[in-house]
């Protein structure tokens, strides 16, 4: 039973704590995407700048959101998990492993969370 308990928390915060993390990085971008004027933003997969700043604030702010709440959880990691690959393979593909190092961390917890699901204290409790 207390190995259950614990199991279950331990989903818990593995979604939690680095979803909150990931809101810190979506929420600038989110301020940048909102602030009106010329977008300046990269654009590692070739779709604009715009496009590309779009889809980082839904995966990096919008996601871990949904991520937290345990909602559709599997399918909202997918996104976050795709974005950490653009972020580790693409926009630092040339970097030092210390570059790319937190963005393979976040994968690797995304992965995870797509993987276990998102436990007990969820909206979608499985």
């Amino acid at each position: 039973m207390q190995k259950k308990i614990f199991n279950e928390v331990g989903l818990l915060l593995l979604r939690v704590v680095p979803s909150l993390l990931m809101i810190t990085h979506g929420y600038g971008k989110f301020q940048k995407l909102i602030a009106g004027g010329e977008i300046k933003f990269a654009d590692p997969i070739g779709i604009g700048a715009a496009p590309s700043l779009f889809l980082a604030v839904v995966s990096e702010l919008v996601c871990p959101i949904i991520i937290i709440l345990g909602f559709k959880t599997r399918w909202a990691a997918v996104p976050a998990a795709i974005t950490m690959v653009v972020a580790a393979f693409i926009t630092h593909g040339s970097d030092p492993i210390a570059t790319k190092e937190l963005a393979l961390l976040y994968l690797t917890i995304f992965v995870v969370i797509i993987m276990v699901g998102p436990g007990k204290y969820s909206i979608d409790r499985k």
